[in-house]
């Protein structure tokens, strides 16, 4: 019975996200209230928050970001936290996304763009994600060292996936915006290794 009514709870969470999607798609972020979402869900307003708090998490629903600190602190003995998060973001590099829902992708990452207040919210978890990151690092490196080391990882981080988003709206190809992150990965990473004198002129 556990196991049925969680899924029962996940399925209704997800067509809760994914009617709110539809209407920020469709009217922009800014322009639906929580109660039209609600209405259109066919839920209270009440079991809405139970599972969303805010409008924002709404339409950030599993834009989370990827758990940097989780992936260092699960990393092998003998890797490091930054051959660790190469290793990560290579992979993601190379997967594929599907066509559909590389569609649903790309329009979430409109509605984002078109709303400060959607930005401002994604901005807050990116903070949290760099703070999470620096907690880990501190142990083996003190607090401030973690906490300069952790906002060169998310910025180069947020950087790759600002140039990602802008080819794939700049109408460039799924498989070419793929490869482009690919030598992105790598150029991040060897210069967070590196630094600066890594790089060489075209």
């Amino acid at each position: 019975m556990t196991g049925l009514r969680e899924r029962k709870k996940e399925q209704t969470r997800q067509r809760i996200a994914a009617v709110a999607m539809r209407l920020f798609i469709e009217r922009g972020f800014d322009a639906v209230t929580v109660n039209e979402i609600a209405e259109a869900a066919d839920v209270a307003k009440a079991t809405l928050f139970a599972y969303f708090p805010t409008k924002e998490a709404l339409a950030l629903h599993g834009v989370g970001g990827d758990d940097l600190a989780g992936i260092v602190a699960r990393r092998p003995a003998g890797q490091t936290f930054l051959e660790a998060l190469r290793a990560h973001h290579r992979a993601l590099a190379a997967g594929r996304i599907p066509e559909s829902d590389m569609e649903a992708l790309i329009a979430r990452v409109r509605v984002v763009q078109e709303s400060a207040a959607l930005q401002n919210a994604a901005n807050g978890l990116l903070y949290r994600q760099r703070q999470a990151l620096a907690q880990v690092l501190a142990d083996e490196y003190g607090d401030t060292a973690a906490a300069l080391m952790a906002a060169q990882i998310a910025a180069s981080l947020l950087t790759l996936q600002e140039a990602y988003f802008r080819r794939l709206l700049g109408g460039a190809s799924p498989e070419a915006t793929g490869r482009a992150l690919a030598q992105d990965v790598e150029l991040a990473f060897d210069l967070l290794e590196h630094g600066l004198d890594h790089v060489k002129g075209p």
